[in-house]
């Protein structure tokens, strides 16, 4: 019984032992970045193609002892820099290109038979050198066909006609580009740095364009706007002023109907008031109709009648005094016809005193010619009488002794006394 016991841990201990020398040497793990490579069975592809190793890829898998060999295949990204000088460009211009590459092993089929076919047991450095010296192969490739120009201008679309140009010899190593970035582009001819400036100035220009275009569209703009803002408010004062007129229309209406009303109202009460004024009126109008006649029309009349008599006998003296005048003016001029010519004198003697009176009371300031000296102081009548004489003819020019004289030579005729109420125009 001991013994079997013994013999079963012996069997146990033997299988746990060929278990972890399984797992130590024959059980194989495959990273996510990697690829697993068992060589030495024959396995056919997709395509019918045999080959003599199998993959395992994103697993595990057991190498069968002494038949086949477990290989590791590394699928990281590779970072290449890459530098190309003196690469002649379309037009004979000599440019030096940098840029980086970002490349991997192929991890698909069927590019990854042509890595494990090329790449197999080489180390990374190795085949970053052969994935670099292809890629600059295709880059001087690819700037032989382009201008300075387009290199400098789309360096996106330089960079996609590298990868397109390179994909193909890249596949064939079994190597998959996945990015590429040109950092610089330049030239020992400064042939870019005179396009960079021409790209500058146009660039400038444009810039400057733009900016006065926006500048012109914002001033625009701003007009625009202040114009709908003007316009807006217009309408809103045309609005306000309207509702305002419509407001004082109907205020002045209501206020017209109002006063109209009111109007109406006392028009009607002055009437009814003037209406019932009317009999009192009347009344008093007889009453004052009546008192006039009494106090002013009877008195008047009588007046009237008083002055109209007292008038006709003024009148009639009047023209009594008028006859008794014109018949004595009449007498007068006939005793002036049959004086003749010596009436005037006549006349004047007649008239002397009161003419005198006259005379001295009219007489203005005159200019004296003559001067006739008398002495009176002592003198008597005669000398008095010369003196008023000389008097009479410097002031009126009437002669007295001459008048006199000649009334003496000539015949001796009367003329009659008129009073002093006679015209002496007459």
């Amino acid at each position: 019984m001991f013994e079997s016991i013994i013999a079963l841990l012996g069997i146990l201990g033997l299988g746990t032992g060929a278990g972890v020398f399984v797992i130590r040497n024959l059980y194989y793990i495959c990273q996510p970045n990697e690829v697993l490579i068992f060589a030495g069975s024959s396995h056919e592809l997709a395509n019918g193609r045999r080959v003599g190793y199998r993959l395992v890829k994103g697993g595990s898998s057991v190498r069968v002892p002494l038949l086949e060999r477990a290989l590791r295949m590394d699928l990281s990204n590779m970072i290449i820099d890459l530098k190309v000088a003196n690469a002649y460009s379309k037009g004979g211009i000599p440019l030096k290109v940098e840029g980086v590459a970002n490349i991997k092993i192929a991890g698909e089929e069927p590019a990854i038979h042509n890595a494990i076919e090329r790449l197999l047991g080489k180390s990374r450095a190795e085949i970053e050198q052969m994935a670099k010296e292809t890629l600059e192969g295709n880059l001087r490739g690819v700037l032989a066909s382009l201008t300075p120009e387009q290199v400098n201008e789309d360096k996106i679309a330089f960079a996609k006609s590298l990868l397109d140009e390179a994909e193909d010899d890249l596949e064939k190593l079994g190597l998959v580009l996945d990015t590429l970035q040109i950092q610089n582009i330049s030239d020992d001819v400064r042939y870019l740095d005179s396009i960079g400036r021409k790209q500058q100035a146009d660039m400038l220009r444009d810039s400057r364009i733009a900016e006065a275009q926006a500048k012109a569209e914002s001033a625009i703009q701003t007009s625009e706007n202040s114009k709908v803002t003007s316009l807006s408010r217009l309408d809103r004062d045309m609005g306000i002023a309207k509702a305002d007129a419509q407001r004082r229309l109907t205020d002045a209406t209501t206020m017209r109907d109002a006063v109209i009303a009111e109007a109406i109202a006392e028009i009607a009460s002055e009437l009814a008031r003037i209406q019932a004024e009317v009999p009192v009126q009347q009344e008093r109008i007889k009453q004052v109709k009546q008192q006039l006649q009494a106090d002013v029309i009877a008195p008047a009349e009588a007046q009237s009648k008083q002055a109209i008599a007292q008038a006709q006998g003024n009148a009639a003296k009047i023209l009594e005094d008028g006859k008794a005048r014109a018949e004595g003016t009449l007498r007068l001029a006939e005793s002036w016809r049959d004086a003749g010519s010596n009436a005037r004198d006549i006349y004047l003697l007649q008239r002397l005193e009161t003419l005198l009176k006259t005379l001295t009371a009219a007489v203005p300031d005159v200019t004296v010619q003559n001067v006739t000296l008398v002495d009176s102081s002592q003198a008597n009548t005669a000398t008095q009488l010369a003196t008023f004489i000389e008097q009479l003819r410097q002031t009126t020019g009437i002669d007295l002794a001459k008048t006199v004289q000649n009334l003496s030579t000539s015949p001796q005729k009367q003329l009659p006394s008129v009073s002093s109420k006679d015209n002496l125009n007459g």
